[in-house]
């Protein structure tokens, strides 16, 4: 196999890929060590069974430009092939600021050709290619050089059995004509919010259920804080404080160094003069904050008053319809929106775009009165009324 460290070949491969319908891609990376990922090396494959493969070493290849590789993505003639793409397109958009145009992902295709709920690659691998697959590689640092002959085997084996994937799910779609329901989830991997983590709202990912406004209020400034710093040190936001010394420093809210020196979940990174500074100014800013710009967590479930007979006969519904499409419930409609709609909710994503189409219309048509549900040994029926 042939591995790509100079701008000039990577340049022609991708050139040779933009005379291609297609090519397959995929990329080697840590973060453990980082809060950005470190790309360690990039895979293409071309169509055919015997089509070009290479490996691109952005590592060995410190100089090489990845223009050649975003000029192929802006390219639209030829598709870019990805398996479970998103961390792959986030380090192309931060280092990059480009996404594949246009873009397929076989496991969201997977997903909506009865596979199931994130299905691995090595499952499409078996079952679509007839191969299996050598994963002893799979949790290799991938930044060490020289290559291993075992890992340059197992990364290039990432896109060549995805050429056959590609090509039976893109005939399984266009069979199905379900191919504008990859296209409406490909749309979020291709949305820059997707990838964007502002300290602002770095809270929100954080789970608590006090919901105090005071309490709030510190766990906002300190994520603030924490997102800032991991940010611009590229350090993992862990490495700053793990969520539950930071959740326990929002509670006991310590105002000097010999307080925060009593935190049970703090670690020693934490202790650090800069962070420890951050911390103590992040919890002043909290304790500080007027109660109009507390943070409030906005639970609709617990304001809605939900049917739970109703909810009980939408979720048989979405059984029956997720069983009859062969696609995985979870991708259809979460617990959430089936609660939202019993309760007259219907500012849900199950009720929009290709899930309407698949359950949301027989779902408003169950609230309405308008069908009913019947069965017959293990198997539900849908009755018009």
């Amino acid at each position: 196999m042939r591995t790509i460290t100079t701008t000039e070949d990577l340049a022609a491969f991708c050139e040779a890929a933009k005379a291609q319908p297609y090519v397959t891609i995929d990329t080697e990376f840590l973060r453990e060590r980082t809060y950005w990922s470190k790309l360690c090396l990039i895979q293409m494959a071309l169509p055919g069974k015997n089509g070009d493969a290479v490996l691109v070493d952005p590592i060995e290849g410190e100089a090489m430009s990845m223009e050649p590789l975003y000029d192929l993505f802006r390219h639209k003639a030829t598709v870019k092939v990805f398996h479970a793409a998103r961390q792959d397109l986030e380090i192309f958009f931060v280092e990059g600021n480009v996404f594949p145009e246009p873009l397929f992902d076989t496991q969201i295709a997977a997903m909506v050709c009865g596979f199931g709920e994130q299905v691995g690659y090595e499952t499409l691998v078996r079952k679509i290619a007839k191969e299996n697959l050598d994963k002893t590689s799979r949790f290799t640092d991938w930044s060490r050089r020289p290559l291993t002959d075992a890992q340059k085997e197992y990364a290039i084996a990432d896109v060549t059995h995805l050429r056959v994937i590609y090509e039976w799910l893109a005939a399984q779609l266009a069979k199905n004509g379900r191919s504008h329901w990859v296209g409406e989830e490909l749309a979020v991997l291709v949305n820059p919010e997707t990838y964007t983590t502002t300290p602002e709202e770095a809270w929100l990912r954080i789970k608590t259920r006090t919901t105090s406004g005071r309490f709030l209020a510190v766990v906002k400034e300190l994520a603030r804080f924490r997102e800032e710093y991991a940010q611009k040190n590229n350090v993992p936001r862990s490495r700053v404080m793990k969520d539950d010394a930071l959740l326990e420093l929002a509670s006991t809210r310590p105002t000097s160094v010999e307080e925060l020196g009593r935190s049970r979940l703090l670690m020693r990174e934490g202790r650090k003069p800069e962070i420890a500074d951050g911390i103590l100014a992040a919890v002043k800013a909290g304790l500080a904050m007027k109660p109009e710009d507390m943070p409030k967590v906005a639970d609709e479930r617990e304001q809605i008053q939900v049917n739970p007979a109703l909810a009980d006969l939408l979720r048989v519904l979405l059984k029956a319809k997720s069983e009859s499409l062969g696609v995985a419930p979870k991708l259809i409609a979460s617990s959430a929106d089936l609660d939202a709609i019993a309760a007259g909710g219907r500012e849900v994503e199950a009720l929009g775009g290709w899930r309407k189409e698949a359950f949301g219309n027989d779902a408003l048509a169950l609230c309405r009165g308008e069908i009913a549900l019947s069965a017959k040994g293990n198997e539900v029926r849908v009755i018009r009324l």
